[in-house]
């Protein structure tokens, strides 16, 4: 068999292999999460997608956002929201119930930089 023909029977198992392996967000839980920010009171949100938590800063905006990185454990993610704010963000899962996040960017024409810690605490409550 040639190369190319190697190359193309292989192209569909690396794409079944990736789609296979667990990501950040897909692992974490969807529901009810506690986060906590130094010098800050802990704020409950109902998340029913976890990247969301990526963009905490910009959590009530309308946001794009790209997953540059997702190795299962770790990802990273940039966002760009409506009037020019934007973020990056470092997602680490600790358990599927836990995230530490580190993330920066602008809001409001300010910078910001800061870490919090989220925790699922719940389901959320439906009205």
């Amino acid at each position: 068999m040639n190369a190319f023909v190697r190359v193309c029977a292989a192209v569909p198992v690396a794409l079944a292999l990736a789609a296979a392996s667990s990501s950040v967000f897909s692992t974490a839980e969807a529901g009810l999460w506690e986060i906590s920010r130094s010098g800050s009171p802990p704020v409950k949100i109902c998340v029913p997608n976890t990247v969301v938590l990526a963009q905490f800063e910009h959590r009530n905006s309308r946001c794009s956002r790209t997953i540059i990185r997702d190795s299962g454990s770790a990802a990273t993610v940039n966002y760009t929201c409506a009037g020019g704010d934007f973020g990056q963000s470092d997602v680490r899962l600790v358990t599927p119930r836990a995230l530490s996040i580190q993330t920066q960017g602008i809001s409001d024409n300010a910078p910001f930089k800061y870490s919090i810690q989220a925790r699922r605490v719940g389901d959320c409550r439906s009205h």
